[in-house]
């Protein structure tokens, strides 16, 4: 049997350094399980460590992707495992996820409810545990909430379980016109990244930022926040860092999910899904755009697509 796989060996833009390989499909290991893989999604967070941003934790060679949805093929005779062979599960904290067969640890492997359905299922880890667990860290109830990147799918999972949580208002910043109406109908005050005044007017009012952009535009919030109101910043999507400007009295809070993981344990772990999954079930999402895992270059070029409103798949 084959396997086939996306893998970088250097790092640098994702469209030279990927690679499309595919080799015999090794022995499984003892203590693990295999899963074949249905879909995976394509997220800031998978593109951005083949740049060699994280270089000074991740090394190369390595194969691409953190999250999916696959289906439990086969078990080690000593693999401890409470899942059954035949059933949706999420291979996560594993191997990486673009590719056909992914040998997980079944501890930190996440099984699907019957009732999600794979659309959702296969993006149920990064965005979501993120958005909810910030929310835990920073509570809304109340407070007037500015989310930049607005028409992301993180921010838009802020938004709604924001309001679900007793937000007195949410306001979402973008930079396409074409993701302003998605915002109104999640319930967010949609402000134009481009429009100083309503970003002024904006950042006077917010108690709590959720910021995945950073560079100028965290600069220009964060200069106009009133004191006691904090800066979460989990995402530079500019691709620039930023400081507290000079007078300004907000407080900057950093989030990156690595950080909570390090410490959960297994049991807990588990435990964040099974709050989560009842969440996602009535949540909305972006509609998928899917994509054969050999077509993986058009898949990337359509996820750098100015105002696209879906999310790439990957299929196996």
């Amino acid at each position: 049997m084959k396997n086939s796989a996306l893998w970088y060996r250097q790092f640098g833009d994702p469209l030279d350094v990927l690679g499309l390989e595919t080799t015999p499909l090794k022995p499984l290991e003892s203590g693990l399980v295999r899963v074949e893989m249905i879909a995976a999604p394509i997220n800031p967070s998978d593109l951005i460590p083949v740049t060699g941003a994280y270089h000074h934790r991740i090394s190369t060679p390595q194969i691409a992707g953190y999250e999916g949805l696959g289906t439990l093929v086969e078990k080690a005779a000593d693999a401890t495992c409470p899942f059954s062979v035949g059933q949706r599960v999420m291979p996560l904290r594993t191997t990486g996820t673009w590719q056909n067969f992914v040998d997980a640890d079944p501890a930190l492997m996440v099984a699907v409810p019957d009732n999600i359905p794979d659309d959702i299922a296969l993006r149920g880890y990064i965005n979501p545990l993120a958005a909810w667990l910030m929310l835990d860290l920073w509570p809304v109830k109340d407070k007037n909430i500015l989310v930049t990147a607005a028409g992301s799918s993180c921010a838009g999972l802020l938004t709604q379980w924001a309001l679900a949580q007793g937000a007195a208002s949410v306001t979402g910043i973008y930079r396409s016109a074409v993701r302003k109406t998605g915002i109104e109908e999640l319930g967010a005050h949609p402000v134009d990244m481009t429009n100083e005044a309503a970003l002024t007017d904006a950042a006077n009012s917010a108690d709590i930022v959720f910021d995945a952009v950073g560079g100028d535009l965290a600069r220009q919030l964060l200069a106009h926040m009133p004191d006691g109101s904090v800066l979460v910043s989990y995402g530079l999507l500019s691709g620039q860092l930023f400081a507290l400007p000079e007078n300004a009295v907000a407080r900057i809070k950093r989030f990156h999910l690595r950080d909570r993981l390090e410490t959960v344990s297994p049991a807990k772990w588990q435990g964040w899904f099974d709050q989560l999954w009842p969440l996602l079930h009535d949540a909305s999402l972006p509609p998928i755009a899917v994509f054969d895992l050999a077509d993986w270059k058009n898949a990337i070029n359509f996820f750098h697509q100015p105002g696209r409103l879906e999310k790439p798949v990957l299929q196996f």
